[in-house]
């Protein structure tokens, strides 16, 4: 059971907003770690008139995107057949999704993808193609020729999660782009919501703004200090009472306390929101991203305990760095824990009446190289292929441009690695731009580097 602060929740619970409202939200201590919380914060009601959620779901290590997405169509399903060699699936283990805007060409889901195929199909999922970061938008020639600028350090894990995260293959922009999002929001309100930006595993650039850190919490939607209880008189809550209790002389001493005691006053906050609601019914798969987003649930359930019209949130799950001969089961298993974990979070949604103002979304290191190595596996890529989920998007759609599978082809760098046709920018300019409402002045601050990409956003909204 969890512990509060205060022993009055009354009073807690009218407290609230003032406390916050007042104070630092300092580092917390979740998940066992102390990790870093707000310097300046507020439940203070958004200058928006509506609710909006963005979710990322995160998929470390690079997804093979190559079956993620298959062409069924007989020319593209013999080049995916014969490039793909002893990583290419069954045609008999694929059921057909029919985007509207293919021209009647169909592709497949995963076919452990059975959830999100049936939310595709009832237009509420839509896929989007080769997608990855970009400098300008790059053809294969210009790429032989060294004619055009590319990303930095291409096929790494760690330079494209942060590119990936960033929003921007550009090395001088160090912020993620959901908090680039969330300071817009933040300026409206001339404050900081605490619960703007919310990571459910631990920290990510992809939530870090100029004025924004993001909040963590566990997968279970606990927190760090739940075992305290001020006035309790077992040992460690007295020694932990008196530590952070006693007047201190010391300036960076005093700070210290005065940054524990606000964390504590904030997670119980957090914690009596998530615990005022009733019980989900929506039933999540028994795994760690499914608890992930039951959390993310319960959070947006609490909205309105927070004051908050705008959040961004964060989730994950690791993996996919498939180099070996596993690669087949390893990813069937990871796609069936993303496929369920984001279609129970959709009816979450549609539950608590909001599945048209939250949009959850996938992204990953990078794509894939398209032939089997000699391990059977597949090698770092670049381009790949995501899935966006949620009743406001214009879904049963595939946006972008899926390329053409064949190595040497006109979309292969060398090897069966992708070259984007769509830009993370665009990408992401949908997502926390058209969707989130931004004005264009705001739009281009959050991605100025968006104007290098003539068609601009996808138009996923």
């Amino acid at each position: 059971m969890s512990k509060y602060f205060s022993p009055d929740a009354t009073q807690l619970l009218q407290s609230r907003r003032r406390v916050l409202r007042l104070g630092a939200v300092a580092p917390l201590a979740l998940g066992g770690g102390l990790m870093g919380g707000l310097t300046r914060a507020a439940f203070a009601q958004s200058a928006a008139t509506d609710y909006r959620a963005l979710v990322g779901v995160f998929l470390f290590g690079g997804n093979d995107g190559n079956n993620l997405l298959i062409p069924l169509d007989a020319a593209g399903f013999g080049d995916y057949q014969r490039g793909r060699g002893r990583l290419a699936l069954d045609r008999g283990s694929l059921t057909a999704i029919n985007p509207t805007n293919t021209g009647g060409r169909q592709f497949a889901l995963h076919p452990s993808m059975g959830a999100l195929s049936a939310l595709f199909e009832s237009g509420q999922c839509a896929a989007v193609a080769n997608v990855g970061p970009l400098l300008q938008p790059l053809t294969r020639t210009q790429w032989q020729n060294n004619t055009a600028q590319t990303p930095p350090n291409l096929f790494s894990h760690s330079d494209q999660q942060s590119q990936w995260q960033t929003g921007t293959a550009d090395s001088s922009i160090k912020l993620g782009w959901g908090g680039r999002v969330a300071d817009q929001i933040a300026s409206m309100n001339g404050v900081q919501n605490v619960a703007t930006a919310i990571a459910v595993n631990g920290r990510s650039s992809f939530q870090q703004g100029a004025t924004v850190t993001p909040f963590q919490v566990s997968s279970s939607g606990s927190f760090g200090f739940d075992a305290y209880e001020a006035g309790a008189t077992d040992p460690m809550a007295v020694g932990f009472g008196e530590m952070i209790n006693v007047a201190r002389g010391h300036l960076f001493e005093a700070a210290w306390n005065e940054t524990i005691k606000r964390g504590i006053t904030t997670q119980q906050v957090f914690q009596q929101a998530l615990n005022s609601g009733p019980a989900l019914t929506t039933v999540f798969p028994g795994t760690g991203l499914g608890d992930q987003l039951r959390t993310v649930a319960r959070l947006i359930q609490a909205r309105a305990s927070f004051g908050v019209k705008r959040q961004v949130f964060f989730c994950s799950i690791g993996g996919f760095d498939t180099h070996g001969i596993d690669q087949l089961a390893d990813q069937a298993e990871l796609l069936a824990i993303v496929s369920d974990a984001m279609a129970a979070f959709y009816r979450a949604t549609v539950e608590l009446g909001v599945a048209s103002q939250v949009t959850s979304f996938t992204m990953s290191d990078f794509g894939r190289d398209f032939p089997a190595n000699g391990s059977g596996g597949s090698d770092h890529g670049w381009g790949s292929h995501h899935v966006v989920v949620g009743g406001g998007v214009a879904g049963r759609k595939l946006y972008g441009t899926f390329p053409t599978l064949r190595v040497d082809g006109p979309d292969d760098t060398s090897g069966g690695r992708w070259i984007p046709t769509t830009s993370t920018e665009q990408y992401a300019a949908a997502l926390g731009g058209n969707f989130f409402g931004l004005t264009t002045a705001q739009l281009a601050d959050v991605f100025p580097r968006l104007n290098r990409f003539p068609a601009g956003p996808l138009p996923m909204f």
